[in-house]
């Protein structure tokens, strides 16, 4: 009641992405990583006992957190903490823990593999919102709709496409995270300052066995020996945590559109979003159903796309080798982007997976445009009936600047068929037939079927396992 807790963890981020970035993952790592360390160098001949390697193994998830904390009041370094708690815990293998590492060879290499795990998630829920996006588009692929441009009335096109459009831009930013999940590289075994002078000298001299030992770290914690960064200073170049925030942010604004454009059209009572039985949308208004879960994919992307600024900054203002003012902000640059948009793309799969559409209120609003977007189609039909094309884009132009008059001077509906009935040039023409919605969606149904076919049964087939996983929103 009396410390401050982020609401990041208590109402957005799930169980699951907050494991990741939590103290239980992080220093479990930094002990996998000691552990792998001593391994590697006990194989390449360095006097490590395997007793020491088997306490080291023993004490991998029991982290004593007020240990360190007393350790880390006293020695003003976090690293050297853990390493002293741990060295309590396994007496046998203090000596060689952390046996010519620095510092960043734990936090650096963690972290990174902690953004692995995270942008996997993060994947799995992309494609988690696009498939029940891809089963949306098709039940609706041919339905009619007021199409928008400038958010004025615009040519149809049809419930399904514009579903395609809120799965296309998700589609990108899956590929985007796709590919910084796959040039994510380790930094590995590289010493205080990236030379590896202290592992040439652990070797004397030996260079294929520290390179050997470079590698066989990198396996170890699951990285491809082929993936690690040639060359860093003390840490691994925070330039690729900007471009991962970039492409978390990517992800954001794809799931803000979807969001404001569902907002939108709850307004224009055509589409909402799930609302519970017991849910309450106002505490002052009781009628209301606000799209309250959309309205949060917007605010949350907001806070996503903000934080992108910082990690770019960081990059730039690194010192030669390295310099520590990283490290304060990296604290939540790293973690905070990560569990905003896992509450984002909770709420977006819960969304898009109950979205209710109302087909009645669809073809009223569409049916209150179209006689104004058809009436070239109008003319054409005159035309071919025999009149005159010049007399009857006069006759057109005058009935529909009245109606439109109408329309929005009187709140009247629109008459425009109704006048065009009373003049001799149309006598006698089905105009509802010329006025058929589905004349006017060219290839939008066509087109659905191509996007399902082309982009959502990929992602489909290469995340089949994460689009069964089950959302609980917190709030």
């Amino acid at each position: 009641m009396h410390t401050y807790v982020s609401p990041l963890a208590s109402r957005n981020a799930s169980p699951a992405m907050q494991a990741v970035w939590s103290p239980a993952r992080k220093f479990g790592l930094w002990r996998r990583l000691w552990l792998a360390l001593a391994q590697a160098e006990r194989e390449l001949g360095i006097d490590i006992s395997q007793a020491q390697l088997d306490e080291l193994e023993a004490n991998l998830d029991t982290v004593d957190l007020d240990a360190a904390a007393v350790y880390e009041k006293k020695l003003r370094h976090d690293v050297m903490a853990h390493v002293h708690a741990l060295g309590d815990q396994a007496p046998a293998a203090r000596p060689i823990i952390h046996l010519g590492a620095t510092s960043q060879f734990v936090v650096c290499n963690a972290e990174l593999v902690m953004l692995k795990e995270a942008l996997a998630l993060a994947a799995g829920k992309l494609a988690s919102a696009i498939d029940r996006l891809g089963a949306f588009a098709a039940l609706h692929r041919d339905r009619p709709t007021l199409g928008f441009t400038h958010y004025q009335p615009a040519q149809p096109t049809t419930v399904g496409k514009r579903a395609t459009i809120w799965a296309q831009d998700l589609a990108l930013a899956l590929e985007d995270i796709e590919y910084r999940q796959s040039r994510l590289r380790f930094r590995g075994v590289k010493g205080t300052t990236g030379t590896q002078a202290s592992f040439l000298e652990l070797f004397n001299g030996d260079h294929a066995k520290v390179d050997r030992l470079d590698e066989l770290v990198t396996k170890a914690m699951g990285f491809d020996p082929d993936d690690r960064f040639a060359v860093t200073g003390q840490t691994y170049p925070r330039l690729m945590d900007a471009q991962v925030g970039a492409a978390l942010a990517g992800a954001a604004a794809a799931a803000a559109k979807c969001a404001t454009d569902i907002r939108l059209l709850a307004n224009r009572k055509e589409m909402e979003e799930p609302f519970e039985a017991s849910q309450i949308g106002s505490s002052a208004m009781a009628y209301k159903r606000n799209p309250m879960r959309s309205e949060r994919i917007c605010g949350l992307s907001r806070f996503v796309i903000g934080l992108v600024q910082t990690p770019f900054t960081t990059a730039a203002e690194q010192w030669f080798e390295r310099t520590l003012d990283d490290s304060s902000c990296r604290r939540l640059t790293l973690p905070e982007p990560f569990l905003a948009l896992d509450g984002v793309l909770d709420l977006l799969v819960n969304v898009t997976g109950g979205l209710v559409v109302y087909p009645e209120t669809v073809k009223r609003n569409l049916a209150a445009e179209l006689p104004f977007m058809a009436s070239e189609n109008l003319l054409m039909a005159a035309v071919k009936n025999g009149g005159d094309r010049q007399e009857l884009h006069e006759v057109i132009r005058e009935h529909s600047q009245a109606a439109a008059a109408r329309v929005k001077g009187e709140a009247a509906d629109n008459d425009l068929l109704d006048r065009l009935k009373s003049e001799p040039a149309f006598a006698g023409m089905d105009l509802e037939a010329v006025l058929d919605p589905a004349a006017f969606v060219g290839r939008a149904p066509e087109q659905v079927d191509a996007f399902i076919e082309r982009v959502v049964k990929p992602i489909r087939g290469r995340y089949a396992k994460a689009l069964d996983a089950e959302v609980e929103l917190r709030v």
